[in-house]
């Protein structure tokens, strides 16, 4: 039976070139690539959120 991948998105975003660098930094001591400490990062912000005000009604992606 064939795995299906959860559904991933791309984002762009502006950072300054210092932030950049000190985001890579923290995240090579933490043992992470840059873009798995934004994202760890990011669940621990909703995370924070959900603890204080619920769970988010998200509505599954379709098929594009």
């Amino acid at each position: 039976m064939k795995k299906e991948k959860p559904y991933t998105k791309s984002v762009s975003i502006r950072i300054p070139y210092k932030l950049l660098q000190e985001l890579h930094y923290v995240a090579e001591y933490e043992g992470r690539s840059a873009n798995s400490q934004v994202l760890y990062l990011i669940g621990r912000c909703v995370a924070d959120f959900k603890k204080h005000h619920g769970e988010i009604e998200i509505e599954p992606p379709t098929a594009e």
